[in-house]
């Protein structure tokens, strides 16, 4: 492990829709306490079942500005909700949120779940003033509707 880095994998799940400082922020801070950093870029279909919305940015681009962030080591497709399951395919040795998880529900289940395999659940300090849902929010209001395109199509921007 190198010098101050208390952890050798790190995995940083998340949707990464409309990239902005808030997940760069997480990316950033993450890297500087593992080694190898991936990222897990969450399907489509799983940020609709957990949002209740498709992401405006499809998987396969999303994948790739993740891929291609400075900070990150490796990207990962995450396709099923139970990140035990992506554990065993990953062997990450701690997971980054931000700490708008913390002490919620889901985060108090996560944590749980992790320390049965010895991962350490660690947050940063969420981005309030910018996030994906204002900024679709703000998308909305400009088109006049769901900041999503019909099946096949392409958002102008």
């Amino acid at each position: 492990m190198s010098e101050g880095k208390p952890y050798r994998v790190g995995y940083a799940p998340g949707a990464y829709d409309l990239f902005h400082i808030g997940h760069l922020n997480i990316l950033r801070h993450a890297r500087q306490h593992c080694d190898y950093l991936v990222a897990g870029v969450v399907s489509d279909e799983m940020a609709e079942r957990a949002k209740g919305h498709r992401p405006v940015i499809p998987l396969i681009e999303r994948l790739e500005i993740v891929r291609n962030i400075k900070y990150v080591d490796a990207a990962f497709v995450e396709t099923v909700p139970d990140k035990l399951e992506t554990w065993k395919q990953v062997r990450f040795d701690v997971l980054f949120k931000g700490d708008d998880w913390r002490g919620t529900p889901r985060g108090d289940r996560l944590e749980k779940d992790f320390a049965s395999v010895g991962v350490d659940v660690v947050y940063f300090p969420y981005t309030v003033h910018t996030s994906s849902t204002q900024l679709r929010r703000a998308l909305d209001a400009l088109t006049g509707g769901p900041a999503t395109a019909p099946q096949g199509e392409q958002l102008q921007g």
